[in-house]
């Protein structure tokens, strides 16, 4: 990751800097020279697998678990070496971490009692919070009077309360049910909205990031893979991995031949453009629901005879494997709507001609 390629929205001064950060325990690098820039106002998400350095990056930021070296600038403030009181962040665990032998409000009111506000001020900011969160009748409980989303969102209100610069969220909703998720993935993201905060949200759950981040750093082994929008790292993966770890993707075993064609197998396929060396190694990758189906002229970039293998309804779509005719070898995973489904009357052994579209397909290089 270089440090231009770091950057966030140009010429925009960012509120929070971070450079060459390395983290290591022992002989063990959990970062690797880590660098990027967050603006002032974004939520922006580490989203990366289990082990990637996506919590180390954010405990570090909070000075929590401090970095071995590289530096971190907040407003232009260096706080690469400051104690985490001495820093303006909130911040909420997994766990919530409430005191379950302190009222909602009481949880709420912590920091602001901490640093000695008047209590005409603190029970005014309290109430603010418990009212943005929607928890105004609910201050005279205890943390365990509360289900698990009302819980996240008295640690999001205490995290608040101190009007911190910096918002950062440790996986806040993966001890949640799915449903209870969803509701407050966007209710948080709401919420960031209006208060305006800059967030720095930690995830491994890719539909989080895609649904609530402004930008997705994506993670793996202790670097940065790859930085942008959630259309972005989506639409044009920058390595094979964020490809990968990002939705679906088919991945078929080609050569390249020039800067837009790739050769599998018996097949060649023209691509979106890439700069690999003519005679490489290369993946060739799709999306599933790229692959096309309908309209398919004689003039139709890399049009393809295949026999639908096998058909997996997943509710919304049908997943299906097709095996080229010519190339049985090279197998592309397909999602079809329920309409595709239904309309072109699709099942399993049927032969069904597709087309890969150019602009779709990704070509990444195999390491030698």
């Amino acid at each position: 990751m270089t440090d231009e390629a770091s950057k966030g929205v140009t010429g925009v001064a960012p509120y929070l800097r971070v450079r060459n950060l390395v983290k290591t325990y022992g002989t063990f690098t959990a970062l690797d020279s880590v660098s990027l820039d967050v603006v002032a106002g974004e939520f922006v998400c580490f989203l990366g697998p289990s082990g990637c350095g996506k919590t180390t990056l954010l405990r570090a930021i909070a000075g929590l678990d401090p970095q071995t070296s590289g530096t971190i600038e907040q407003a232009g403030r260096d706080i690469s070496n400051l104690p985490p009181p001495a820093r303006d962040f909130g911040i909420v665990f997994q766990s919530y971490a409430l005191f379950p032998n302190l009222t909602v409000a009481a949880n709420v009111a912590y920091g602001l009692v901490s640093r000695g506000r008047p209590k005409a001020e603190t029970a005014e900011r309290v109430t603010m919070l418990l009212q943005l969160v929607g928890l105004s009748d609910q201050g005279a409980k205890y943390p365990g009077q509360l289900s698990g989303g009302q819980q996240q969102r008295v640690a999001l209100a205490r995290a608040l309360a101190t009007s911190p610069g910096l918002l950062l969220l440790d996986e806040p909703l993966s001890a949640l049910d799915a449903r209870v998720r969803i509701h407050l993935r966007r209710e948080i993201k709401d919420l960031q909205r209006r208060v305006g905060v800059t967030t720095i949200m930690v995830t491994h759950d890719q539909e989080e990031a895609l649904t609530m981040a402004d930008r997705i750093v994506v993670m793996n082994r202790g670097a940065i893979e790859q930085i942008g929008s959630p259309a972005e790292v989506y639409r044009k993966p920058a390595t094979e991995f964020v490809a990968d770890f990002i939705g679906a993707m088919t991945f078929i075993p080609a050569s390249a031949l020039d800067d837009t064609h790739v050769k599998a197998g018996p097949l060649v396929f023209e691509t979106a453009p890439f700069s690999i060396r003519q005679g490489s190694t290369v993946k060739l990758g799709i999306r599933p629901e790229e692959v096309r189906v309908r309209n398919l002229g004689a003039d139709v970039p890399n049009r393809l005879d295949t026999r639908i293998e096998a058909l997996e309804f997943l509710g919304a779509f049908a997943r299906a494997r097709l095996v080229p005719v010519v190339a049985p070898e090279l197998q592309v995973t397909a999602d079809f709507s329920m309409n595709a489904l239904r309309d072109l009357s699709l099942v399993e052994g049927q032969s069904l001609t597709v087309s890969l579209p150019p602009e779709t397909l990704r070509v990444f290089p195999v390491p030698q």
